[in-house]
């Protein structure tokens, strides 16, 4: 009997091409290197460098004819206005005669500071002029309602003449002199024909003219 034998060999597989790997390796690594330098901000050493670059490439100008009108800008003056507290700290006559002015709403003039410090002087003296914290001798608001009363501190004294002389109907011809900053002559004229003194000041003849001095009034008598 005849017998035969059979192969037992595996099928192969046909072959499959490949592309080279040094090729794909080769694109791979340039198209990631071209990624990388197309993405990466380029290097600058300092602020200055970078902005130069960015106007350099981004920057606009503007020209502006020489024969183009320039405007000038109207700017606003200011100042200031000493207050309360500044004049209570100073603390002298000159500084309460303003401060009346300040409490009855007149203009600072000279001629006003003036004439009220040489009212004062008639009232009380300069050496004395803070006696009894009521330096023109003022009833209104004073302690017993009269001339002889005293004030709390020179700045209430200060306020009660105000309100006097800014409300009193006696005492029209001397607010509205105040007022308007009238010369001290009219103020003075105003102040002797009013009821503020019963004899008047002698109608001027008991009035002096002399400079005042400034004196200092203590702490204590502003309050301090």
């Amino acid at each position: 009997m005849r017998t035969s034998t059979a192969s037992s060999s595996t099928p192969t597989a046909p072959a499959v091409p490949r592309r080279p790997l040094g090729v794909a390796a080769s694109a791979t690594l340039v198209w990631a290197a071209t990624l990388m330098l197309g993405i990466a901000p380029p290097s600058f050493s300092t602020n200055a460098d970078a902005i130069a670059a960015y106007n350099a490439e981004f920057g606009q100008t503007l020209e502006v004819s020489a024969k183009a009108d320039i405007a000038a800008v109207a700017r606003d003056d200011y100042s200031a206005t000493p207050g309360i507290e500044t004049f209570a700290r100073n603390g002298t006559n000159r500084d309460w005669a303003q401060l009346i002015i300040l409490f009855a709403g007149w203009p600072q003039t000279e001629d006003s500071i003036t004439v009220i410090m040489r009212w004062m002087r008639q009232e009380n003296y300069t050496d004395s002029w803070w006696l009894r914290n009521n330096p023109l001798n003022n009833g209104w608001g004073a302690e017993g309602g009269t001339f002889l009363g005293g004030n709390p501190d020179l700045v209430d004294a200060a306020k009660d003449v105000a309100n006097a002389l800014t409300t009193y109907a006696g005492y029209a011809g001397i607010r509205e002199a105040f007022a308007r900053g009238a010369s001290a002559s009219t103020l003075e004229q105003a102040i002797w024909t009013s009821p503020w003194a019963t004899g008047h000041y002698n109608n001027g003849a008991h009035w002096s003219h002399a400079d005042v001095p400034l004196v200092t009034a203590p702490a204590s008598a502003w309050g301090y």
